[in-house]
């Protein structure tokens, strides 16, 4: 049967659960007083191999900053960005090139040379928010990849390190899902799909209760519900679309009838899957934490599908100063920049609240690399941009370059602080990022 929390509903059937989108109807019914306020979400999304300085850094500070090259995708949303320069990982400035710098991203912890299972780095911000408030959604947190995990060793490190920036203890790295099928089902407890040819949909499963719970909503919140399992179906067969093409692409592969390089690339598809996946889990208060690593550490991925670029993201980001690979590189950190503003234009435009707001506006959407200019391997400096002011907490609409060398983890404690998470040191850091924060 369908239930509700105080701001939200459930759809259930057997062997799924689907949460719905805010629905005034409950709100009114179980909130006394002001409207509840809407829960703060956090992103983190991580890009593999640095940027082009020269084509990420804006021109000015304060509020009246010049996007950059590489940043001008959130031309849009700039009000609602926040622009970080002069922040290091003060840890990751020992070991090899990426990582180290991978691994300590989201804990600011020392990592531990070695080529076996003996890792150890520290919990990482999003696990600890998890740890500390996830038992208030159905995931604690959700972590997604666009690549494997490769299990190797690379200059005296697993390179297990460079495929986790998730830490659910200093020694325990969290499971990503690459797989959008599987992150659905994950997400809708959708365990019966694709052995009950009965139950081709989710919906198929919830179909009862979905309309027990229509006769109790007003007819504005009856027809937010049919737009939402609309939406959510046009999803599900998007995924399952992508799981069906994925599968030949494989088949192909391995029976050697085509090259890999002879098919179409379905790493953008598989991309913006995986961020639908979590506007749609943030939208529904499936999680409130989510993270995407868009490559490994090293990933030499190919961007071929980009106009303009003709080779792989490792071996461009080694420029050497060539105006051309210089040229690729940007192209390619652009492209995740879009991606995430993409994401975030999403998240403005699903609605929450009962004053015309919306889920972008509790969120906060952390973006950054564990290394500067990769052609240098710098640590310092870092590109960091933090999307959305976490329900007015976090003072966007800047460029706020610190003193260098400032810790980045201070920004980890302000987003904790966003969060619900009282603290007052993560990490190298004590107390937040000055300026970062509107102390709300």
């Amino acid at each position: 049967m369908w239930s509700t929390t105080s701001r939200r509903a459930f759809l259930r059937g057997a062997g799924a659960a689907i949460a719905l989108p805010f629905l005034p109807s409950f709100a009114r019914a179980s909130v006394l007083g002001a409207p509840a306020r809407p829960p703060v979400r956090l992103g983190f999304f991580f890009m593999p191999n640095g940027v082009l300085p020269s084509a990420w850094t804006p021109k000015g500070v304060g509020a009246e900053y010049e996007l950059s090259p590489t940043l001008e995708p959130l031309a849009a949303l700039k009000a609602r960005t926040l622009v970080l320069s002069g922040l290091r990982n003060a840890k990751a400035r020992t070991g090899e090139g990426h990582y180290v710098k991978t691994a300590s991203l989201l804990s600011g912890a020392p990592v531990r040379k070695t080529a076996g299972r003996d890792l150890e780095v520290g919990e990482s911000v999003d696990q600890l928010a998890a740890r500390l408030r996830g038992h208030l959604t159905p995931l604690p947190s959700l972590e997604l990849s666009l690549e494997p995990v490769r299990n190797v060793v690379d200059m005296g490190f697993s390179t297990v390190y460079g495929a986790h920036i998730s830490w659910s203890s200093p020694t325990r790295p969290v499971p990503r899902e690459i797989d959008p099928r599987l992150v659905f089902e994950r997400m809708f407890d959708a365990s019966r799909l694709g052995r009950d040819p009965a139950h081709a949909s989710v919906l198929d499963l919830v179909r009862s209760d979905a309309r027990a719970l229509r006769s109790r909503l007003s007819s504005a919140d009856g027809e937010k519900v049919e737009e939402f399992l609309e939406g959510l179906r046009a999803l599900e067969l998007r995924v399952q679309r992508f799981t069906e093409a994925s599968d030949e692409r494989r088949r192909a592969v391995d029976a050697g009838a085509r090259p890999a390089d002879d098919l179409p690339d379905d790493y953008p598809t598989r991309a913006r899957l995986m961020l639908e996946l979590i506007a749609q889990a943030f939208a529904t208060d499936t999680t409130r934490i989510a993270s995407l690593m868009w490559g490994n550490a090293v990933s030499s991925r190919s961007f071929r599908f980009l106009d303009g670029v003709d080779s792989g993201f490792h071996p461009v980001s080694h420029h050497e100063n060539d105006p051309d690979k210089q040229r690729q590189y940007a192209l390619i950190n652009r492209w995740h920049v879009a991606e995430l503003a993409w994401l975030a234009e999403r998240l403005a435009s699903m609605p929450e609240g009962e004053e015309g707001g919306s889920v972008l506006d509790s969120c906060a959407l952390f973006f950054g690399s564990g290394l500067r200019d990769g052609n240098k391997h710098d640590p310092n400096d870092l590109p960091i941009a933090v999307v959305g002011d976490a329900g007015g907490r976090l003072a966007t609409g800047q460029h706020l370059a610190s003193k260098k060398h400032t810790p980045l983890c201070h920004v980890y404690v302000d987003l904790l602080r966003a969060f619900g998470a009282p603290v007052d040191r993560f990490g190298d850091a004590v107390g937040g990022l000055e300026g970062a924060s509107v102390g709300v």
